[in-house]
């Protein structure tokens, strides 16, 4: 695996070393000794997947205090437009997000750490997504922020008269309103 450094500390884009051959290809898209060979350390707990049609914009979501997530996330069928966006207020890089293609065709990932809102569009027809995470969901820590929050400033690379977005994720404060928790 090569784990590449953003521009946000502690977020990872992780290429997997792919193996070829006739029958088709093999890979480890998750190896702990990898992860500690390259200084982090992560005890995932829980293995989420959704499917989505394309347009759909999924998040920007995270959880707050003791049930804070790190995630790792890739692409099984399809291709998304991934994005991190930093919470931590004490960061030099509070508010500034990371975009990142994941596709079926690269097989990468994005490792997110806690302190992040987290989402997704969907630039294929469908797309299979799937992420590690190093602490399990509760409902009553749910947060999120606004993905269309001019501030932020995330081109989605879908146009936004063909976007599928919930109204209960429009719903959320932008980044200036947003109470840290991080």
């Amino acid at each position: 695996m090569i784990f590449t450094k953003t521009k946000l500390e502690g977020v990872y884009i992780i290429t997997p070393r792919i193996f070829t051959d006739t029958r088709g290809y093999f890979f480890e898209s998750y190896s702990q000794k990898e992860f500690k060979d390259n200084g982090l350390s992560y005890n995932f707990v829980q293995d989420n997947q959704s499917f989505s049609k394309y347009g759909t914009i999924r998040g920007l979501h995270f959880q707050k205090g003791d049930f804070a997530q790190a995630k790792l996330v890739r692409v099984i069928q399809g291709e998304v437009l991934d994005v991190a966006v930093d919470l931590r207020k004490e960061s030099p890089t509070y508010g500034q997000h990371v975009a990142v293609h994941l596709s079926d065709e690269n097989q990468q990932q994005l490792l997110i750490p806690r302190g992040f809102a987290h989402g997704f569009s969907v630039l294929s027809d469908t797309a299979i997504f799937a992420y590690k995470c190093d602490n399990l969901y509760n409902k009553a820590s749910e947060g999120g922020l606004n993905p269309l929050d001019k501030n932020l400033n995330i081109d989605w690379k879908i146009p936004l008269s063909q976007a599928n977005i919930l109204d209960r994720d429009l719903s959320h404060p932008n980044l200036e309103e947003l109470e840290s928790c991080f």
